[in-house]
């Protein structure tokens, strides 16, 4: 009769399944969820027996003796098995502390991990939240995956303010890029600095990644007395590549007496562009360009003269921009040609923070200078290995277009 009865309901399983083919692996994982529910809680009680010295129901002499004290039902997330409900045993006196299940923890090691660098990968804790119930059986809040990051940010400083001692940078890439993030319960635009260097093998590695005030130059100082305060030589370095901020090329030659500074020749093309009527601006366009790609500083120097002859009495605004920076425009010739691509503009910094742009905005607001921290970093570290295989040199494109770019 049992055997009939065996057979009736195998067939009535088999039918469902033909059915619904899917249904059988839903029967294959609550079967694989019960069975590791009853391991655990075993173990558990293991635990406890081990922990009060003695087997359930064992008799003892011990005058100081603990008791069990019955269990309490815990939901815990394990990877590739979904939520499982849990009987986690309890002591009379309240001392037990299970190692395997911790209290206060809701979920496997191993899950933090994934929902850490799905964060890192571009994913906001918004949308992690809404795909949480499909990816692991169990809902995960914004504020369970904020809390895992947290547990990031140790190496994540370590990573960012390592030592520099053993590295000899020659060239400095300095910027600064704007991002919104939370400051307490307002949203503002905070910029955070970043600088890129270059060692003697021509390999490019981040130095700084620090939030700061990048239109101040008492800031831009203090990052680069960090930056010597970890080690770095200062003697070693013989450039720094930026924008035109006011006050920074003198601060960073103080810190830094053997380099010389390179303004970004698309900042200074943008400039004097800006200064020119529509008509007008492929001609004093061209005319940049002559000047900036030119072969040598000689034959530089030479168009440079021929721009301020044609355009001083026409556009005075355009020739005296040009003017004030043409020198700071123009030191990238002083180093090894094969290098001067690299060296005329901030093309290299801008391409981080085009990434760094690229990757957060998926998360609109970041949550905060430490979730900018761990975003940053993480996406920096990447690039930095990828740099390994494409030193500085004549691989790096030119970026033609801004000269001819619309105000």
């Amino acid at each position: 009769m049992k055997i009939e009865s065996s057979l009736v309901k195998t067939k009535e399983v088999f039918k469902e399944i033909m059915l619904r083919p899917e249904i059988m692996f839903e029967m294959l994982e609550i079967d694989m969820k019960s069975s590791a529910e009853r391991a655990i809680t075993d173990l558990l009680k293991m635990e406890l027996s081990y922990f009060i010295g003695r087997e359930p129901y064992e008799r003892t002499q011990t005058k100081d003796i603990n008791y069990r004290n019955g269990s309490y039902r815990k939901n815990f997330t394990v990877k590739n098995l979904g939520n499982l409900n849990i009987d986690v045993p309890r002591d009379r006196r309240g001392k037990f502390k299970s190692k395997v299940i911790k209290k206060y923890e809701s979920c496997d090691n191993r899950i933090k991990k994934d929902l850490s660098l799905m964060f890192l990968s571009g994913l906001s804790t918004r949308n992690l939240e809404l795909i949480s119930k499909q990816l692991i059986g169990r809902k995960i809040s914004a504020s369970e995956i904020s809390q895992t990051n947290k547990e990031l940010q140790s190496a994540i400083d370590l990573w960012r303010t390592r030592p520099l001692h053993e590295v000899k940078i020659k060239y400095m890439y300095i910027d600064g890029v704007n991002f919104s993030m939370r400051q307490g319960r307002k949203i503002e635009k905070l910029p955070m600095l970043v600088i890129v260097g270059v060692k003697q093998d021509n390999r490019k590695i981040f130095l700084t990644i620090q939030k700061g005030d990048k239109e101040s130059a008492t800031t831009w100082r203090e990052v680069f007395k960090d930056l010597k305060g970890r080690g770095l030589d200062k003697n070693f370095v013989s450039l720094g590549i930026m924008d035109g901020l006011p006050g920074l090329e003198k601060v960073f030659e103080e810190e830094f007496p053997n380099a010389k500074t390179q303004r970004c020749q698309v900042h200074v093309a943008r400039n004097v562009l800006s200064k020119v009527s529509r008509g007008d601006k492929k001609a004093v366009a061209d005319s940049l360009r002559d000047i900036f790609y030119a072969s040598s500083k000689k034959k530089a120097d030479e168009c440079f003269l021929k721009f301020v002859d044609k355009y001083e009495k026409t556009h005075p605004s355009a020739a005296k921009c040009l003017t004030n920076a043409i020198d700071s425009s123009l030191t990238f010739y002083a180093f090894p040609e094969e290098e001067w691509i690299g060296l005329r503009t901030t093309n290299q910094i801008e391409r981080v923070n085009k990434e760094f742009k690229r990757r957060t905005k998926p998360m609109e607001i970041l949550a905060g200078e430490n979730s900018a921290y761990c975003l940053l970093c993480f996406i920096a570290y990447k690039m930095e290995l990828g740099w390994k295989s494409s030193p500085l040199g004549n691989k790096n494109l030119p970026c033609l277009e801004v000269f001819t770019q619309r105000s």
